[in-house]
């Protein structure tokens, strides 16, 4: 069994002041932002990681570097850097701030078509879920608690993808700054386990089980379980 973590890297300068930043270099946190990841890492503090699996943008790495740093060196987690979980490549509408591109033609089908957006000299919607979805693949193989930090869009394009849901409907998902949310994977499927948890420890939840399947888990909605 797999325990998967994904984590939307916290506030940032850009979040702050509307613009859609991309993959545009420096783009740091704000003190918000600070704040949600040393959160984050007390939300986190126990938990025994197995591996990140991280995007290339510094605003990712700050959200994640404060856990880092609270684990002793000789038990840190393995960090992988993976393009596939970059931000999406917003072409000529990156920099830009969100209420002047919520006047162009192409917002529309950004909120009701996702899946036929293409940026103007950026990449699909659809593409990013390809990829992101690989990386989501390549760390279910590895087992034990993989932790994905990644961003808003990326994210909410992989819980589409494990509800089954068209990436037209991506959009009704909900992934705020430092949010956390957990999957499980069997070998075969993935579940949901808690969706844009911004607030509980959630170290119960980053208990992988070592249980080859639970299959009784698919039935009755769930043990009732509580997170301490």
């Amino acid at each position: 069994m797999t325990r998967i973590l994904l984590i939307r890297h916290a506030h940032s300068v850009a979040n702050e002041r509307g613009i859609l930043a991309g993959r545009t270099d420096g783009v740091y946190l704000t003190s918000k932002g600070e704040a949600q990841a040393a959160e984050l890492a007390k939300r986190l503090s126990g938990s025994k990681i197995s591996k990140v699996h991280i995007s290339p943008l510094e605003r990712c790495h700050l959200t994640i570097n404060p856990l880092l740093k609270s684990i002793p060196v000789k038990e840190r987690p393995k960090i992988q850097i993976n393009e596939d979980l970059s931000e999406v490549d917003y072409g000529k509408w990156t920099g830009k701030k969100l209420t002047s591109l919520y006047r162009e033609k192409l917002w529309k089908i950004v909120q009701s078509r996702p899946s036929a957006m293409y940026f103007p000299e950026g990449e699909g919607l659809a593409q990013m879920q390809v990829r992101a979805m690989r990386a989501v693949h390549a760390a279910a193989a590895e087992g034990g608690l993989q932790i994905i930090v990644s961003h808003g869009d990326v994210i909410k394009s992989v819980v589409a993808a494990v509800l089954g849901t068209h990436l037209d409907n991506f959009q009704k998902i909900v992934i705020d700054p430092a949010s956390i949310t957990v999957l499980d994977y069997d070998g075969s499927d993935f579940r949901i386990l808690t969706l844009n948890n911004t607030a509980t420890p959630i170290v119960d939840f980053a208990k992988a089980s070592s249980a080859k399947r639970v299959t009784r888990a698919l039935l009755g909605g769930g043990a009732g379980k509580k997170s301490k």
